[in-house]
């Protein structure tokens, strides 16, 4: 039996926020997590003197709240979320659930 996608990415980005904030995992929450377009290959986390194909891609958004600090988690279909500095984010163009 498959797992739900989004399930198995909010799993390790909880994992990876405990180990960031050096807190359990069960003290922290997933204020949300969702399927979303972000608008070129950056998935919403573009890193300085980079250049990203200009297409939309479909992924997802996971926000994990750790004490008084958000950390915002990107993932695109493939591949495992990956933490996203609060200076770096930006959202998607639009949320699709249908993606």
């Amino acid at each position: 039996m498959e797992t739900d996608p989004l399930q198995s990415l909010i799993q390790l980005a909880l994992a990876d926020a405990a180990r960031r904030t050096q807190r359990d995992a069960s003290t922290l929450k997933v204020i949300s997590a969702e399927p979303v377009t972000w608008p070129n290959g950056a998935l919403g986390c573009p890193q300085p003197g980079r250049q990203y194909t200009q297409a939309l891609v479909p992924g997802f958004r996971i926000r994990i709240e750790a004490a008084a600090q958000v950390l915002t988690y990107h993932a695109g279909r493939r591949g495992p979320p990956f933490y996203c500095p609060a200076d770096r984010v930006i959202g998607p163009p639009a949320t699709n659930p249908n993606i």
